[in-house]
């Protein structure tokens, strides 16, 4: 019987549902469904191409895609992507579509930390450096740079809100045999220019060591790294030392592709706080003027104080040739 050329309606219900289900799947499910049959191959061949070519799932300015000239077969690596330091979550994240054809920004269904009610903000027009008097303009010290917040009546156009406004210089994640992925620049990047945050799960400092713990295990079998980031802020009392754990591992931004340099790479760390915000938040900006095609690096910390440590791959002229770890 003719049906005009018209393609069967199941197949066509199989495509709709298929390309709505599959963003959703985790790559070793999107592989094993993918050898079912041909349409739903050709729609994981396309959800693989999708991710491939941005990292970021829409969330950011720019695309930031994975570059893999290597002989493996890696078109990607797979979490779960927020723009900003979220809530840990004690079992499995939600599952986040990536992949779609939807240009739309997801849910990403993460939980943001909460806020201090204490009243700080301001309720400048302009906050520029033409301003004068606002409460969020304190003083910047080394390391520490202190922005408007939620509470805020400017918005995210004030001057006073560089790291908030999300990545917005073009980007690249690249492979290699030695060091697997890094973050690349894909432009210019003049010096002082804002990156990108640190993202990922704010963790307890004993739910931070027990994850160590077992990241240390899984690092014995050469499939997995981790991305958590211990950073100590010594408050102005000059005695007390606050600790901030984040992990991107599981949950993170590209942040967590900026590998480790002993001679303290080309970006710096900065501490942000806004008003009204109840933890700073670790953010890098460019300490040299950085050309195209370059890798992104910083120091994790001093290498030399652990002789256990995993082997350095930085290849500067002053590599101990030992990474940091949670000991130094």
């Amino acid at each position: 019987m003719s049906n005009n050329g018209k393609r069967p309606r199941r197949v066509v219900q199989l495509s709709d549902t298929a390309t709505y289900v599959l963003p959703y799947l985790y790559p070793a499910e999107l592989s094993a469904i993918s050898l079912t049959c041909k349409t739903l191959h050709l729609i994981a061949k396309s959800v693989t191409a999708a991710r491939s070519s941005d990292a970021c799932r829409n969330t950011e300015k720019v695309p930031i895609p994975f570059i893999n000239s290597t002989a493996d077969s890696h078109p990607y690596t797979y979490f779960i992507y927020t723009p900003t330091q979220v809530l840990s979550f004690s079992d499995a994240p939600p599952r986040q579509p990536w992949g779609s054809s939807s240009l739309e920004q997801p849910d990403l269904g993460l939980i943001l930390p909460p806020t201090l009610e204490d009243g700080s903000r301001c309720e400048c027009e302009r906050c520029d450096s033409e301003s004068v008097g606002c409460p969020c303009s304190r003083q910047n010290f080394p390391g520490l740079i202190w922005e408007c917040g939620s509470g805020c009546m400017c918005d995210l156009g004030c001057a006073n809100r560089v790291s908030q406004r999300g990545i917005s210089i073009r980007l690249k994640i690249v492979r290699s045999q030695r060091k697997g992925w890094g973050l690349h620049a894909d432009q210019f990047i003049p010096s002082g220019e804002f990156i990108c945050e640190y993202a990922g799960e704010l963790l307890t400092t004993k739910e931070a060591r027990k994850r160590q713990q077992t990241y240390d295990k899984l690092k014995s079998t050469n499939k997995h790294t981790s991305a958590l980031l211990v950073v100590r802020e010594h408050l102005p009392s000059g005695n007390t030392c606050m600790r901030i754990n984040i992990d991107a591992t599981r949950i993170g931004n590209v942040a967590r592709f900026i590998n480790h340099s002993c001679d303290g790479g080309n970006l710096s760390t900065v501490l942000v706080r806004s008003s009204s915000a109840l933890l700073p938040r670790v953010c890098f900006f460019a300490s040299q003027d950085i050309l195209k095609d370059q890798e992104l690096t910083f120091s994790y910390g001093d290498s030399g104080l652990n002789p256990n440590g995993s082997k350095c791959f930085c290849g500067t002229g002053c590599c101990t040739g030992i990474m940091p770890s949670e000991l130094t």
